[in-house]
């Protein structure tokens, strides 16, 4: 018997297999002002921010980044733990790892963080205090006065 050159079509095998794949993992998230956007009052999250819009108020960022793009706006008081900054930020900073401006950004105020990098052409006006990152251990006489309360709870049990 004779067979047809032409590839027999079955109709459970698929014919185009796409699987849609994420360009960042989770832990990058981040959320986006717009150029359009204003807001105003207190702006606080979990997951960093990219702010290219207006901002007027507080910002409360202590476990992420917070960058100010090109065409951002920032009149707040900055709490984060890097914030990069491109665009035009008035208000103090407080930053718990670093604090990055770009030569286009500009900052006014004074300023909190363990590291700092000021490219060329950038503007900072307002004082600088560089600190040393804390430990994070306990004092040696808190732990003492924890370890028998350990020490009871498992006796108890």
């Amino acid at each position: 018997m004779l067979q047809s050159p032409e590839p027999k079509y079955s109709p459970t095998a698929p014919t185009n297999s796409y699987t849609p794949v994420k360009t960042a993992p989770p832990t990058m998230e981040q959320a986006t002002i717009g150029r359009s956007l204003v807001i105003k009052g207190e702006v606080s999250g979990t997951e960093s921010l990219f702010i290219d819009g207006r901002v007027e108020g507080t910002l409360s960022f202590p476990d992420n980044r917070v960058t100010v793009g090109r065409h951002g706006n920032v009149v707040a008081n900055v709490n984060a733990k890097e914030l990069v900054i491109m665009g035009k930020v008035q208000g103090n900073v407080e930053c718990t790892d670093r604090l990055d401006i770009r030569s286009e950004g500009s900052l006014t105020g004074d300023v909190i963080t363990h590291r700092i990098s000021v490219e060329e052409g950038a503007i900072l006006k307002g004082g600088v205090e560089v600190r040393t990152p804390e430990k994070k251990a306990l004092p040696q006489n808190q732990a003492k006065q924890e370890t028998p309360k350990a020490l009871a709870a498992t006796a108890g049990a």
